[in-house]
């Protein structure tokens, strides 16, 4: 994660154009399309796989009505599109196309578009999606996957802890292994039922529906999040069994719970942005090992915070730094190849929500990673204490035993010198020492300890180390639970490559309006037609164009050729020609390039018979 803003220069060069949360690629009918018949079906077709809902389709006329249609399907069996039935005998006027599906990664999706029967109405129903969120299910959904993700860190850090760090005593680790299953079982099943709100953007009052409950359960998120459940049964079977028979260190413990993690994670990863789009089981690969990563370093500092009060021990807190320093890694590497690939572009990284808060989580991690380094050089002290104070103990009781060996030997031999000795033997000189002397005590090893009385320093010293560590590896912790919220919302934040899908294809869900231009013309004898001209989203860029011709009745008309084209005069550009094609009721053309903001000069040209023809100009305001 930290390396991704120095990395990804390398990595979004030649990037293709598929990512999760699904777009809408075309719609037919077109949007904005002025029909001489009337359609039997709409047909969306979408950037992935989407899943489709009872409501996946609102389809109100010119009056607001809603009209009667059969229920959602898919064009030749495509997951990738949807497609409804309408009745036959649809009136004159504008309908509008409310839509809502379910994106492959979970994640909910809507947008509206209109196409019109004959004459467009003058006033339509206005362009309306349906209820996008209801504040307060997505409040609680938002809540409930934050905590989950919390608890999974939490349940899944402390039994690495457990298993790697091999601390002295584990008593005090029950309580937050135990405060991690149950929080995940409780926000597991909070999500189970808020599922079917959160897909329709209703109140939570609708969760307690018992037949949108049973779709939730044959749903995919929902089969996931059951899975996720089932996955609880084993995980609080092992938790009791290595509680009470001591054996959280064997290796058929440790393989058991690396496999239930794995398949925690995994009901993530189905479910996530990873999920969809390109590289999929890459992409669940890298997100498997972030979020185990996460979780070892996350629920790793929480075991450390509980160890370091209930049973100081600086070994432990050693092997945890080791731990540590390999989780920073493996989120590094898989944070940059998740950077890459949600954002596509170097203007995503801040032109859009997902590449800001892809920011703010990188400027935590760093804030995270110096409150690490801390940690780590208050780890280093304190081993470096503790071994001093081991090799300072280990040369008291050389000390001590020398002091306590001459002792007993001096009580065993007699008060004179042997019998054999007496007559070779000079008698000692009272200025010498005596053999029988203990030798002086070696000098104590640097950092450690004097002997004789001891020192009340050291111990202070340790606590005072201790106290430090504890500090830091708590700021540490908050730091990382703010990370852990930032990516709780990234997941569910419309990826920047995404997004940029979605601006580029705004005009088919209805999000940017399109500029229409009615052009009379003469026709001769008194008599005046129309041109109703609509340029699609109406901005620079790539524009659609379409054009319909009605005669003095106000009914369609058809006549032998139109022409259109585009001037701007300020910046001497133009006339840029929109080479226009009969449709059969309508003109249109698929692409007209304008370059440039301003206010254009639009040409219509219509040839009335085979000899007569009429221009018309009318100026258009076209935006950046």
């Amino acid at each position: 994660m930290l390396l991704g803003p120095l990395l990804v220069i390398l990595l979004l060069g030649g990037a293709p154009s598929a990512s999760a949360h699904a777009t809408l690629e075309s719609t037919d009918p077109g949007d904005g399309s002025v029909l001489g018949r009337a359609p039997d079906r709409v047909t969306l077709t979408f950037s992935e796989s989407v899943g489709l809902r009872d409501d996946s389709f609102r389809v109100l006329d010119p009056g607001g009505h809603r009209v009667r249609t059969a229920d959602a399907g898919r064009a030749d069996g495509r997951s990738d599109t949807a497609r409804v039935a309408l009745p036959a005998g649809l009136g004159e006027g504008t309908y509008t196309v409310a839509w809502r599906v379910v994106s492959a990664d979970s994640h909910p999706a809507s947008g509206a578009f209109t196409f019109s029967v004959g004459t467009p109405s003058a006033t339509s129903a206005p362009v309306d999606a349906g209820p996008s969120e209801d504040p307060l299910t997505a409040t609680l959904h938002k809540t409930a996957r934050y905590l989950a993700y919390l608890a999974a860190a939490l349940l899944i850090g402390v039994a690495a802890f457990v298993a790697l760090c091999r601390p002295p005593d584990t008593t005090g680790l029950r309580r937050p292994l135990a405060a991690g299953w149950w929080t995940l079982l409780g926000t597991t099943l909070a999500l189970l039922v808020l599922r079917a709100p959160y897909e329709a953007g209703t109140g939570p009052a609708d969760a307690l529906d018992a037949d949108a409950l049973a779709g939730t359960l044959t749903s995919r998120p929902g089969v996931l999040l059951l899975a996720r459940l089932a996955l609880l049964a084993p995980v609080a079977l092992l938790l009791i069994r290595t509680a009470r028979d001591g054996r959280h260190r064997s290796p058929w413990a440790t393989a058991t719970g690396a496999v239930l993690a794995v398949a925690l994670a995994l009901t993530w990863s189905a479910g996530e942005h990873a999920s969809a789009g390109l590289q999929v089981p890459l992409a669940m690969t890298s997100f498997v090992l972030h979020l185990l990563a996460t979780a070892v370093w996350l629920g790793g500092l929480v075991a450390l915070l509980t160890t370091l009060r209930t049973a100081p021990d600086a070994a432990t807190a050693a092997r945890f730094s080791r731990v540590a320093l390999a989780s920073v890694t493996v989120l590094a590497v898989t944070g940059v190849y998740q950077s890459w690939r949600g954002l596509g572009s170097w203007q995503a990284l801040t032109g859009t929500t997902y590449g800001r808060l892809l920011l703010a989580k990188v400027a935590l991690v760093a804030l995270t990673l110096a409150a690490a380094a801390v940690s780590r050089r208050w780890t280093t002290s304190l081993a470096t204490g503790a071994t001093l104070a081991r090799q300072g103990e280990r040369q008291r009781d050389r000390e001590r035993e020398r002091d306590r060996i001459p002792e007993p030997i001096l009580e065993r031999v007699p008060a004179g010198p042997p019998p054999d000795l007496e007559r070779s033997t000079p008698e000692p000189s009272t200025a010498e020492p005596s053999a029988q002397e203990p030798s002086a005590p070696e000098p104590p090893t640097p950092g450690a300890p004097s002997t004789g009385t001891p020192s009340t320093g050291a111990p202070s010293t340790a606590d005072a180390l201790r106290r430090g560590l504890r500090r830091s590896v708590l700021a540490e912790a908050v730091v990382a639970a703010v990370v852990l919220m930032v990516t709780t919302v990234l997941t569910s934040t419309v990826p920047g490559r995404a997004a940029e899908e979605t601006a580029r294809s705004a005009p088919a869900g209805g999000v940017l309006p399109a500029s229409v231009t009615d052009v009379p013309f003469d026709l001769g004898d008194s008599a005046r037609g129309t041109v109703q001209i609509t340029l699609d989203p109406g901005r620079t860029g790539d524009n659609a164009v379409q054009a319909v011709v009605f005669g003095p009745d106000g009914a369609l008309a058809a006549v032998p050729e139109l022409r259109l084209s585009f001037t701007l005069p300020d910046k001497d550009i133009g006339p840029i020609e929109a080479r226009l094609v009969d449709r059969g009721g309508y003109w249109s053309a698929n692409t007209l390039t304008l370059p440039l903001p301003g206010t254009w000069t639009m040409r219509t040209t219509v040839r009335v018979s085979e000899i007569d023809q009429v221009t018309e100009s009318r100026q258009i305001r076209i935006e950046s």
